[in-house]
């Protein structure tokens, strides 16, 4: 359920506000409405935030068997700490670029051996000038014959040579394909004894990153004290202040500040306790619907299982939606199951599962809710596996007689009848998708039953049962579900009832109008209701295919199997099984949770435009 929430608006004296904070994040139970903030102290907190998350990429980077995370043998203060790691970054890229810039002048030197500009300068110095030059073997014959020059090196295409001069000035007839070496800066030895010392260092700052990297943990415990500092300062300097004109007597001051936020009903004694022990003014209300209300979802412990997924994929629904966390649970669940389809796969989940639980356990420690909800889809696989006889893509005869004997024949893999029970598959994924959305309509029956537009939920509600019959009759078999007149009374008196009420506002009159403006959309409703119970075959096809590819991986691994080359497939099967496996998990994000998240949801009206709760507290999580 989402826990009803009051909105409070909290006045203090402004030069007690930083006192006020504090004392209101003791409670931690205020979500605070935050305003955009400027201050000094923001700009500095971001910059030392992000140093914090440079340093722990940087030591993210560090792979070593030895690393110990958490060690807490280094004491340095984190700031130095944060310093010295962003330094060796520096140093470490500039080495880098060192051994870059240095394989680059190799390469292109690499042709005329070792040079030392050193020479040329000393050369010259006696007055003999050397221009080393590489041209194509016609350019080098149209050199003229007064210029003297020495070939270092030839290949049928150029020629690599050295013109000598009394001067510093080249004759000025050259060819002009001719070109001039760029003397290099340092001499060759000297570069690669660059690049040399760049490798050393190099090898020197991994092994200083590597000890710096047991430090991780204090970094870690920094970033988190950071964030409090700074969602406390984004508060603080976001609160609106408020110029009485005039010194306040007793207090003293001329201003006030301003706080708003939102707290638990259940929790509004502690900020009223608190308000009057501080002696701040303070304003509890219901929130109005113009108000962004956060949203706080509190489930029983069963239903609190889907709270790791709606986590991951950061959908709330909005506080005056409606939870539907026990419908997304049992309806994923299934999804879950049906998609995996293997109850070989399900029991790899729940073994997994339950391990992690008892380790947790073991160690006196409480076991994510995560795993808990891992052990429920791997019990509704293993279920499904059962009633279905998958296991592994194993051939039904090869099943274990007592588990082909608690399948259910008509969806059974050890049914002959593969044609029926593909039928009965697809009826099922459909029947599911009519359960469904049936489903979201009753619950709008229940919601506008004060209401005549409960009827246009009413005639929606009838318009998918009629639409469900048109799907069988066209996708599963035309003779065994006909499309007989009920069906069609179903679709047109559904959608008509629905076009007539759905948009009541207080006047028929205005809903029907309200109706009109919006035919087009009103009357692909028809086909969106098609197309939303067809998404349902979705779950048939998918299982389909994990099931074929697990068949494919056992007849490729089988006759290996029985042969000296036994290890090859039992590579086979690991990997094959594996990626299958990985395949399945993908597969149930995309098309499971978007049964839940788009067409269960479009029907309730569902946008997930919510945000989460999240009181200001001493203890901030990111």
């Amino acid at each position: 359920m989402i826990v009803p929430m009051k909105k409070i608006s909290l006045l203090v004296l402004d030069r007690e506000r930083e006192e006020a904070l504090a004392a209101l994040r003791k409670t931690g139970v205020v979500h605070v409405e935050k305003r955009p903030a400027q201050s000094e102290r923001l700009v500095q907190l971001n910059s030392v935030l992000t140093q914090i998350d440079q340093a722990l990429a940087v030591l993210a980077e560090i792979k070593s068997s030895v690393t110990v995370m958490g060690d807490d043998s280094n004491t340095q203060y984190p700031e130095d700490l944060v310093g010295r790691i962003l330094a060796l970054r520096d140093e470490r890229k500039a080495c880098l670029d060192t051994i870059s810039a240095v394989d680059r002048e190799l390469d292109r030197l690499a042709p005329w051996g070792e040079i030392d500009p050193a020479s040329f300068d000393r050369l010259a110095d006696k007055g003999l000038y050397l221009f080393p030059f590489e041209m194509s073997c016609d350019d080098y014959r149209k050199v003229p014959e007064t210029v003297d020059s020495v070939v270092l090196s030839r290949d049928k295409k150029s020629v690599r040579c050295v013109i000598v001069s009394p001067d510093d000035l080249l004759h000025e007839h050259m060819p002009n394909g001719a070109v001039e070496l760029v003397m290099p800066a340092k001499s060759t030895n000297d570069l690669s004894m660059d690049r040399v010392n760049a490798m050393e260092r190099m090898a020197e700052i991994g092994s200083e990153l590597l000890r710096l990297s047991s430090s991780q943990r204090n970094l870690q415990q920094e970033k988190q004290r950071i964030l409090g500092d700074l969602e406390f300062e984004t508060v603080r300097a976001g609160m609106e202040k408020i110029e009485l004109g005039q010194e306040l007597p007793r207090t003293g001051g001329t201003g006030l500040a301003l706080l708003t936020g939102y707290v638990p009903e259940s929790s509004e004694e502690e900020v009223l306790t608190a308000s009057r022990e501080f002696g701040w003014a303070c304003l509890s209300q219901v929130p109005t619907d113009e108000d962004a209300v956060p949203t706080k979802l509190k489930n029983n412990p069963f239903v609190n299982l889907i709270s790791p997924l709606l986590d991951f994929l950061g959908t709330v629904p909005g506080y005056r939606e409606l939870d539907i966390s026990l419908w997304f649970l049992l309806f994923f669940g299934v999804f879950f199951a049906m998609i995996f389809g293997d109850g070989g796969y399900g029991g790899i989940l729940v073994g997994i599962s339950a391990a992690g639980i008892f380790m947790k356990l073991g160690k006196g420690e409480r076991p994510p809710v995560g795993l808990y909800m891992f052990l429920y889809l791997g019990l509704m696989t293993v279920a499904w596996g059962l009633i279905t006889c998958n296991w592994f893509g194993m051939p039904s005869s090869m099943v274990p007689a007592f588990l082909r004997k608690l399948s259910v024949w008509q969806l059974s893999g050890s049914n002959p009848d593969t044609e029926a029970v593909t039928q009965n598959v697809q009826v099922l994924c459909f029947t599911l998708g009519l359960l469904q959305i049936s489903l979201a309509h009753v619950i709008g029956v229940i919601r506008y039953r004060s209401s005549l537009k409960m009827l246009g939920e009413l005639g929606a509600l009838a318009m998918t049962i009629g639409m469900y019959f048109v799907v069988l009759n066209l996708v599963v078999d035309a003779q065994k579900y006909p499309m007989n007149n009920v069906v069609l009374a179903l679709v047109g008196g559904g959608f008509l009832v629905n076009f007539l009420f759905i948009n009541f506002d207080g006047s028929v009159g205005k809903g029907i109008l309200e109706s009109l403006k919006n035919i087009i959309t009103m009357c692909l409703g028809i086909v969106n209701m098609f197309g939303d119970i067809m998404s349902y075959i979705r779950l048939w096809a998918v299982g389909l295919a994990g099931t074929a590819i697990s068949v494919t991986i056992n007849n490729m691994a089988g006759p290996m199997l029985g042969g000296f080359i036994i290890f090859a497939g039992v590579l086979v099967l690991f990997f094959g099984h594996g990626l299958n496996y990985v395949m399945a998990v993908l597969s149930v994000i995309v098309h499971g949770v978007r049964l839940n998240t788009l067409e269960f949801s479009n029907h309730l009206g569902l946008t997930w435009s919510g945000f989460k709760y999240e009181p200001f507290s001493e203890t901030v999580t990111k």
